[in-house]
């Protein structure tokens, strides 16, 4: 697409208050691979992934979403995106210049229109990662972020004009209206959605899985060490990608996926998908029933790290 400049989600950035019990969660019955630490901070990988990490978590007084990172194509287009945003007047936190985190890199960092820290960069140097074999339960990469918006369609819009993000499908109802939208950046249905929420937070980060069975095993491995699973397994309609969510030590939601549904994007019209038709949610018809308690447990505490954006 002639205005995409963004190609992958790299990681995500948590801040968590109790340090410890996360990092255990995520390299331990999560799945996995912690590769460097400092001074309350650790870069936890995928084994499958040739990026650095995929998480990062930060010893911090009170929770929140630190930053979403994305891959550019190179470091001409990320001045390039830097050079756009700021035509645009979105307020940019760094300038592009070098990255000092695992695997360096070229990149620059900016709010969007909710306030929260996004990342760009190019040129950073690929992890040796290995195949995921059968029956290994563990995260091949990692698959998509939600975010949770108070004004779905202003934040759609801005990730759309600024980014070159494009709508893959919604969710919607007839008593609630518009609920989500699907959003990509190459031809995965979703590497980040937007949801509707009371506030700003993260939805959910999913990761993806080696296959069915490997799906279907690292589910019952988190379920049996006692972690809250909220809503699975199930297979959904929009991406027909299948899902188990979890809360991790401090409620935020994580998903184990697989099969996300990858699309012909020249001759691809989005779909509203009706998600009070409980196919919609679940078509295998086996995960709990989607209803509003379920619903909640995804819109996470409220997110007071962000910056008020101004609406650009």
């Amino acid at each position: 697409m002639a205005n995409r400049l963004l190609t992958h989600l790299r990681h995500v950035d948590l801040a968590v208050p109790d340090y410890d019990k996360q990092l255990d969660f995520y390299a331990g019955v999560w799945g996995l691979t912690k590769v460097a630490e400092d001074s309350g901070i650790s870069f936890l990988a995928a084994e499958g992934s040739p990026e650095q990490y995929v998480v990062r978590l930060r010893k911090a007084d009170e929770k929140r979403l630190d930053l979403v990172s994305y891959g550019a194509g190179s470091p001409a287009d990320v001045d390039a995106l830097a050079e756009r945003l700021l035509s645009q007047g979105v307020r940019l936190i760094s300038q592009p210049g070098k990255i000092d985190t695992p695997g360096g890199g070229y990149g620059f960092r900016f709010f969007d229109v909710d306030g929260r820290t996004v990342e760009v960069s190019a040129d950073v140097e690929a992890r040796q990662h290995r195949r995921v074999e059968e029956k290994e339960s563990i995260p091949v990469r990692l698959s998509h972020v939600v975010l949770n918006s108070p004004d779905l369609n202003r934040t759609r819009e801005w990730y759309e004009r600024h980014l070159g993000f494009r709508l893959s499908d919604t969710l919607s109802s007839p008593h609630m209206g518009e609920v989500m939208h699907f959003m990509r950046i190459s031809n995965q249905h979703h590497s980040m959605a937007i949801a509707q929420c009371p506030h700003t937070s993260l939805h959910h980060i999913s990761f993806e899985m080696r296959g069915l069975d490997e799906y279907m095993r690292g589910s019952g491995r988190v379920m049996r060490a006692g972690f809250r699973k909220i809503w699975g397994p199930g297979r959904h309609m929009a991406g027909d990608n299948t899902f188990t969510y979890f809360l991790d030590p401090h409620g935020n939601t994580v998903e184990y996926t697989t099969e996300l549904e990858e699309l012909d994007e020249d001759t691809w019209h989005p779909h509203v998908y009706d998600f009070s038709r409980p196919e919609v949610t679940d078509q295998w018809g086996t995960a709990n029933p989607m209803n509003e308690l379920v619903a909640k447990e995804s819109f996470n505490d409220v997110d007071r790290g962000v910056f008020v954006a101004p609406p650009v």
